[in-house]
């Protein structure tokens, strides 16, 4: 699979799995993280998805986690592209396995359709992570998440409470059902924005993550 690799100088934390939105690419997700001020070293992996024609954009190949067949992302979702996607993401992990990391080093984050892979990935995998994040994202195929995810596997959902893109009920549905489900550290945001990023989402991103290094990293006994 396509992606840009980001190391920091220091021996790194953790590593954070980052997946974009439908038409956009890896470095939109890099430009994201370079606006986060952690203050541990961490390892970024920006993924690049597939190039897919998209049902919705009059089928024009695009980058895309899955196709999007209708306006209504939940009514008639891309279970196919949405389990292939899965894969290629779980591959990327379990390279970072087989470099040092563990299971509970490792973060996905994504905004939009990488928001929905993220939610949909980590709650399906079967190890403990570190976290989920998800901008502007729902859960697609809720129906078939098995809910394997630890549940005090701590979450980050952002969403806009303008967005015409990615409904924002969506999100709340998420929200409602993974705390339903058992899923203990969920922090949401609601901003007055469209389907973006604002800056007290990346400040507030900025402050989840720094809470999550610093318990791992008091874990390992070691210093910011």
């Amino acid at each position: 699979m396509d992606f840009i690799t980001s190391d920091p100088q220091a021996e790194p934390l953790a590593c954070i799995i980052w997946m974009h939105g439908l038409g956009s690419d890896a470095q939109d997700m890099e430009g994201l993280a370079g606006e986060l001020k952690l203050k541990w070293p961490v390892r970024h992996i920006f993924l690049n998805a597939p190039v897919r024609p998209v049902t919705i954009n009059n089928n024009m190949e695009m980058r895309a986690w899955y196709d999007i067949k209708g306006a209504n992302l939940t009514s008639r979702e891309d279970k196919r592209g949405i389990e292939e996607s899965e894969s290629l993401i779980k591959d990327v992990m379990k390279k970072q396995l087989e470099e040092g990391f563990s299971t509970n080093q490792l973060f996905l984050a994504g905004f939009s359709q990488g928001g929905a892979m993220a939610f949909y990935t980590g709650l399906n995998f079967k190890k403990p992570l570190a976290g989920i994040v998800a901008l502007s994202g729902y859960l697609p195929l809720s129906k078939q998440v098995t809910m394997s995810q630890k549940l005090s596997t701590p979450m980050f959902a952002g969403y806009g409470q303008y967005d015409d893109v990615v409904n924002p009920e969506w999100t709340q549905k998420t929200i409602e059902w993974v705390e339903e489900n058992g899923m203990k550290k969920v922090e949401s945001h609601i901003y007055p924005m469209a389907h973006a990023v604002c800056l007290k989402e990346i400040n507030d991103l900025t402050d989840w993550f720094n809470t999550q290094f610093a318990h791992m990293d008091n874990q390992s006994g070691g210093n910011p």
